[in-house]
């Protein structure tokens, strides 16, 4: 490696943050920790970073946000959830927001070491999607064929593309759906009282 990459490590468990940087400071990756999202924050917006680790169960702002706000700063960071609580509800707002994918607790050194190789090699559009977990190094290394690459790049760009909008679906659809619910109950209701008169 000609020139040091930066590594920036955001959970409030200060073991993982030292697991990190014993790991990648021996290979020769410059590592910053944070222990909080607004710690982190201050961080990015002092440093440019090759990738981001987080934590998604962090005390105030939680990965979520904070991925969201660095995705909003620097979109093409890879950044990659390192977490003990995977669930489908977070892993899908997670591939809204572009997260390059979860790695689950515990990490081995290998991983730690593979997993930021294959976020440094590939440009963020082109990393694994979050809804497929990067777990192993065996699976860090699986070779993937060029229409596999091509369908990722466009599935992630789309998604990209495609969260505003999505988020601004929500914002108008929620009051109508919630209209017609109260109305739909009412209804029954107004029903149900004149059929017992």
């Amino acid at each position: 490696m000609n020139a040091k990459r930066h590594v920036l490590v955001i959970d409030d468990d200060a073991v993982v943050g030292r697991s990190f940087d014993r790991v990648l400071s021996e290979k020769g990756y410059e590592v910053d920790t944070a222990l909080s999202g607004e710690e982190a924050l201050k961080d990015i917006e002092a440093h440019d970073y090759d990738v981001v680790f987080t934590d998604i169960r962090m005390p105030g702002m939680d990965g979520l946000e904070v991925t969201e706000r660095i995705k909003a700063r620097c979109p093409w960071t890879p950044i990659v959830v390192i977490t003990g609580y995977g669930t489908e509800e977070n892993e899908a707002k997670a591939s809204v927001l572009g997260v390059s994918g979860f790695v689950r607790k515990p990490l081995t050194p290998e991983m730690i070491e593979s997993i930021t190789l294959k976020a440094l090699e590939k440009p963020a559009e082109e990393l694994a999607p979050a809804n497929e977990p990067i777990a192993t190094a065996e699976a860090v290394a699986k070779p993937l064929g060029g229409w596999r690459k091509a369908s990722r790049v466009a599935r992630n760009a789309g998604l990209f593309l495609a969260a505003p909008f999505i988020a601004l679906g929500y914002i108008i659809a929620l009051p109508a759906v919630g209209f017609y619910m109260f109305a739909k109950l009412g209804y029954e209701a107004y029903r149900k009282n004149h059929a017992a008169k």
